[in-house]
């Protein structure tokens, strides 16, 4: 089964339109958003696409998919107009071999919601800048980046979970090419 992570979609819905189409061609069954959904937050620009009832529309439209985080940008009043729920710190998914933290990365300072295990991930975005690095803890942590407002000099980007090889690949949004990957443990 493989499985879609998206972050910081900000209200673009030409951002969000690329991660629903990009759900479809690599046959995803799940998105896993990690918050920062509607709202382009105080610091940053509009995103070009900005239409926070477009992306309500197409999200609402994935609904029995999703499994969402709350971003700092997330409040209840969005809550209020999506169908599913956002407003969980972080979400817990098992692997093979310990579990993955998946987080929006504004709460836990980069290490995640409880001490880590030795062979646990963290999942956040936040930063909008795609990739993987260590804690300091020593845990990976995976970002898969903004699909509206990519920070850091890296592009757009979305993640896939392949759970029967374990392989974590960051891809592009704009055509699907790799970016970064992992392999868990």
């Amino acid at each position: 089964m493989k499985v879609l992570f998206a972050s910081d979609i900000h209200g673009d819905l030409c951002a969000v339109t690329k991660v629903r189409d990009a759900l479809a061609r690599e046959g995803a069954e799940r998105l896993y958003l990690l918050g920062d959904l509607l709202y382009h937050g105080p610091r940053n620009h509009l995103p070009e696409g900005y239409d926070p009832k477009g992306v309500i529309a197409l999200l609402s439209d994935l609904k029995d998919s999703i499994t969402a985080v709350r971003g700092n940008c997330d409040a209840e009043v969005d809550q209020m107009v999506l169908p599913f729920p956002i407003m969980a710190d972080y979400h817990v998914l098992p692997l093979k071999s310990g579990v993955a933290y998946l987080t929006h990365g504004h709460l836990f300072g980069g290490e995640g919601p409880n001490p880590l295990g030795a062979h646990d991930i963290l999942i956040e975005g936040h930063t909008h800048i795609a990739g993987v690095h260590q804690t300091a803890g020593g845990n990976v942590c995976l970002n898969p980046g903004s699909a509206s407002m990519p920070k850091g000099g890296t592009p757009a980007c979305y993640m896939i979970y392949d759970t029967d090889s374990g392989v974590f690949t960051i891809r592009r949004l704009d055509d699907g090419s790799d970016f970064a990957e992992y392999i868990a443990q």
